[in-house]
């Protein structure tokens, strides 16, 4: 099939920054793009050469959507399954697979998936609702501390939660979840691995991700990470592994704990370009979401090497802050060299939402750190 400058239709399920950001290199490749969104104002309407505003879980909106284009993927889990599946019977390329998505959408499926195929994770048990792990703890059938989940709509830090004592569960939503035991780590990882059609995988370096102590989102991600030789080619390997198992397509980025013991366990996955592969857009010889449509497209994967040390700092709304956005100081940043900022097109901020992310690369690695520190210190989201 002749993707390039042709009739050929990319179909993308989401229109927020992660297709953004795609659309910048299927334009490159002058690629045909449909995006449905139920927003009308999301971030990859202006990218793209067919918006469509519409629900991403009502079957016949994905349904519709789907015969419309040649392949079909997405930048957010949240879609309706049963209409993709209908799509792929009906011969429509869907990448990663229904299947694929149908593992990893709920997170209680998602652990018992890793259990299964002896992927090494923290232990948890799922509950059909926050109420009855509230009863399970009043009735000493499992311990504090632990972490809550629920296992699925949840995001960016969202639906997630430690909990310390039983209180803690209080004005928590009382939907399905999972109990996850709390592990020691040192460091918190990521490894995203690119797989095409034809089978070809590549991984990108080891990441090391920073997350804010409130908002449970990451604010720093560092490429390469800041550990031992050893311990970067254990969780590559694991990562494999994990991609192996959910025989994917595209790009899945495995986020993982160091323990204190430097053993390997994996918290989630993401079927997708994904938040801690950021830095590849101006650090990697190939960005990530350059070779995921490679990858669904069943291109030769791109060289995922960093040319240099590269830093992510997400770019969130400021707290006490709401409406129509500002970014206040961003000249002095832009001053900054090695410093480029990304910013995802949302007209309104509020606190911890992701308005965008600046990159800072550097030969050095602790240089780029201290970069970031003072871009971080200096950049406000504010309305």
């Amino acid at each position: 099939m002749n993707y390039f400058s042709s009739n050929f239709k990319l179909g993308i399920l989401g229109g927020g920054q992660l297709g953004k950001m795609l659309l910048a290199e299927t334009s490159k490749f002058d690629i045909q793009t449909f995006v449905l969104d139920p927003n009308e104002e999301a971030p990859s309407k202006i990218a793209c050469n067919q918006f469509i505003v519409g629900d991403l879980m009502d079957f016949k909106t994905v349904y519709d959507f789907g015969k419309q284009v040649n392949v079909l993927t997405f930048e957010i889990e949240l879609v309706n399954l049963e209409a993709l599946e209908k799509l792929e019977q009906e011969g429509l390329s869907i990448y990663p697979s229904p299947k694929t998505l149908r593992l990893i959408q709920n997170k209680g499926t998602q652990k018992a998936f890793y259990t299964k195929n002896t992927i090494p994770t923290a232990a948890f048990e799922k509950f059909e609702s926050t109420a009855d792990l509230k009863t399970a703890i009043q009735n000493d059938a499992i311990d504090l501390p632990l972490v809550w989940k629920c296992t699925e709509f949840g995001y960016d830090g969202n639906g997630v939660k430690i909990i310390r004592q039983l209180a803690d569960l209080d004005n928590l939503p009382n939907v399905e979840c999972i109990a996850e035991a709390l592990v020691p780590f040192k460091n918190e990882l990521a490894v995203i691995v690119a797989r095409n059609v034809s089978g070809e995988v590549k991984t990108y370096p080891v990441v090391e991700m920073e997350f804010h102590p409130e908002a449970n989102q990451v604010e720093y991600v560092i490429c390469p990470a800041r550990i031992a030789v050893t311990v970067a080619e254990k969780a590559r390997k694991i990562a494999l592994t994990v991609s192996e198992k959910f025989n994917h397509v595209g790009l899945m980025a495995v986020e993982m704990f160091q323990t204190e013991d430097d053993e390997i366990i994996v918290n989630e996955v993401a079927p997708r370009p994904h938040n801690s592969g950021h830095y590849s857009i101006e650090a990697s010889y190939t960005s990530q979401f350059e070779n995921h449509i490679r990858a669904i497209l069943n291109l030769p994967l791109g060289n995922t090497a960093s040319k240099v040390a590269g830093i992510m700092v997400n770019l969130v709304g400021a707290e006490g802050y709401a409406g129509n956005v500002i970014y206040e100081n961003i000249d002095k940043i832009m001053a900054i060299e090695g410093v480029t900022p990304h910013l995802y097109g949302k007209k309104q901020t509020r606190a911890f939402r992701k308005m965008g992310h600046v990159t800072i690369v550097n030969k050095d690695i602790d240089e780029a750190r201290k970069i970031a520190e003072i871009v971080k210190n200096t950049i406000r989201v504010i309305a």
